[in-house]
């Protein structure tokens, strides 16, 4: 399978594309919702097509650990098991080890860990990792990396990097192997180097003595500071090819995602507003609400005037509060549906902006009004 990536509109280093995959196009800029388990939580597939996704994302390990790859495969792959007909992104698994930090056990051959399922040993190689996503038949299936912790020295994220490309080149050349029919999709690489541009650059140089049809930025989200963060994609995002889409993995809040887009990101993916939602934690136009607060008691209006989701049109904040004040499984759904829309309706303005030649101005605009209508979430 191949993909095909096509710039439409530019404006400053942000642009609007088009991706082509096995199952179907995606527009970009474009939010990717997680589901983690082979399903958003709370989400039926075809809620999600209604709300504008058209990629998803996949969580090799956990899906690996629970059903199993072969049980997936049995299913003709991630497609069939999940009922979700759209292109599906899988990650490797690399940064769930790196959160796995406790269990692991790393070398050059790959990862040992203990489950956190039932305990059992487990190991994950870059072979390993591309073999489930095989099975997987992802659209684009991702790399085996090691994700740096930060703060790491220049040395550590220096042998941490240099681990990462040759992963990258076993990853590549057992994906691509044949047999099994061929690849079902396509394989992504992964820029690592911590915090350090020169590491950062050398990574990329790395990663593009091989053809990649697209490359993602890995290793940021985990806890640096914001400006350190967008300094690495100042340095790096101009060296990156201008004709494959780049992805931000795991990021994030929708001002680091307009700053990103800011700075020529195509991709994104984050647990941050199905989380949030379950938690009650609600995005708005305005700022975050936190819908438990005692001022939703008996207020009338929903969520965020501006939003035409289906939770706005139909429900007050009073009621999402007296549903999460119950505990009841229909505002985790309502709150879901209010924050995938917020996140993609971000996505789709975000796009005409770039198209119109005005995106610095709808940034401008949409991050003043987040700044000044956050309320306490805890």
């Amino acid at each position: 399978m191949t993909a095909h990536f096509e710039v439409c509109a530019r404006d400053g280093l942000a642009r609007t594309g088009r991706l082509r995959l096995a199952h179907g196009e995606v527009a970009t800029p474009a939010f990717m919702p997680v589901g983690t388990y082979g399903t958003v939580k709370a989400m039926t597939p075809e809620e999600l097509e209604g709300l504008g996704a058209e990629i998803i994302l996949g969580n090799t390990l956990h899906l690996m650990l629970r059903p199993g790859a072969a049980v997936v495969a049995k299913h003709g792959g991630l497609h069939g098991f999940m009922h979700w007909q759209r292109p599906i992104l899988t990650d490797s698994g690399g940064f769930q080890v790196f959160s796995l930090e406790r269990l692991r056990k790393l070398s050059e051959e790959g990862v040992h860990f203990r489950s956190p399922v039932d305990g059992a040993e487990v190991r994950l190689t870059p072979e390993d990792s591309m073999d489930v996503q095989r099975a997987l038949r992802s659209d684009i299936a991702m790399a085996l990396d090691e994700c740096t912790p930060h703060p790491a020295s220049e040395a550590q994220a220096r042998a941490s990097m240099e681990r990462s490309m040759r992963w990258a080149v076993r990853s590549y050349a057992h994906y691509h192997r044949d047999g099994d029919g061929g690849p079902p999709g396509v394989l992504f690489g992964i820029v690592q180097g911590g915090m350090h541009a020169h590491l950062r650059q050398a990574s990329l140089e790395s990663l593009l003595r091989l053809r990649w049809p697209g490359l993602a930025v890995g290793g940021l989200a985990v806890g640096e500071p914001e400006e350190v963060r967008l300094q690495v994609l100042e340095e790096l995002v101009p060296h990156m090819p201008a004709d494959r889409p780049r992805y931000l993995m795991g990021v994030g809040r929708p001002e680091d995602i307009v700053a990103a887009v800011l700075r020529g990101i195509d991709m994104f993916d984050c647990v941050m507003p199905t989380r949030h939602a379950r938690n009650g934690h609600l995005f708005t136009s305005r700022g975050t609400l936190n819908i438990r607060n005692q001022v939703h008691r008996e207020a009338l209006g929903p969520i965020d005037p501006e939003c035409g989701c289906y939770t706005c049109r139909h429900y007050s904040r009073a009621y999402l509060r007296h549903l999460e004040r119950c505990n009841e499984i229909l505002g985790a759904r309502l709150n879901t549906l209010h924050n995938l829309y917020f996140y993609l309706q971000l996505m789709r303005r975000l796009r005409s902006a770039i198209e119109a030649g005005q995106l610095a101005a709808f940034a401008a605009a949409f991050l003043a009004a987040r700044r000044d209508g956050d309320e306490p979430v805890a």
